[in-house]
């Protein structure tokens, strides 16, 4: 494997980041470590990792935190996510996905295991810096694909990385209705565990900053976009 991929871990538990470290440098992948989240951003805008793994439980940042800020920064827009936890409640996985994480994976984890999970994510990654990146236009919203902006009536929005690829699938053929399943698979990976309300409430703040009239519920199927 070509060391090109450069992997940020985060957790406050010192042995878990030697553990990580070890199995990933291994692989092949350039590693660095944090143990808290202000330490993690300061090393993220300083390396530009390709993937952050984060931990959720930390003393004061804690993951949900770390992970908004991240997203915050223009220069991390396009980075890859997974947190790292053993919390396995529903509402910590809304709330780590609402933020824009791409992915969740449970303490404790087999090191071949987490290579095939990173491997799985990097691919993913892989397929979002390919796309097209010319700018769409479609009756007053115009999608940047290269720059991860929109532009509605000239006023530019950004958004967070999960809405931005939810919009783009959509518009990608304005009239097609997208099934839940299809949305899930395209936009978060078959690999990822995430339920209904996820794309609800990643619709809901959609249509807060586009407006109501470009993306339709198709009651009982999935969702559309049209203009």
């Amino acid at each position: 494997m070509n060391i090109q991929y450069k992997v940020l871990l985060v957790d406050d538990e010192e042995d878990i980041l030697e553990f990580l470290s070890y199995n990933l440098k291994k692989d092949g992948y350039d590693v660095y470590t944090a143990i808290n989240g202000k330490e993690a951003i300061e090393i993220a805008k300083i390396v530009n990792p390709n993937l952050i793994i984060l931990d959720v439980m930390m003393p004061g940042m804690d993951g949900i935190e770390t992970c908004k800020e991240i997203r915050e920064l223009p220069e991390m827009k396009n980075v890859l996510v997974a947190f790292l936890t053993a919390r396995n409640e529903d509402y910590s996985q809304i709330a780590g996905f609402d933020v824009g994480a791409d992915d969740y994976i449970n303490k404790p984890i087999k090191p071949r295991v987490l290579s095939s999970r990173i491997k799985a994510l990097l691919r993913r990654g892989g397929i979002v810096e390919n796309v097209n990146t010319e700018k769409v236009d479609l009756g007053g919203i115009r999608i940047d694909r290269e720059k991860y902006v929109i532009f509605k009536d000239d006023k530019q929005i950004s958004l967070p990385k999960k809405e931005f690829e939810l919009l783009d699938l959509l518009a990608s053929k304005p009239g097609k209705v997208f099934t839940r399943e299809v949305i899930l698979d395209k936009v978060w990976g078959g690999d990822v565990v995430v339920g209904d309300r996820t794309i609800d409430v990643h619709i809901r703040k959609l249509r807060e900053k586009l407006g109501e009239d470009f993306i339709k519920t198709v009651k009982g199927i999935g969702y559309k976009f049209e203009f």
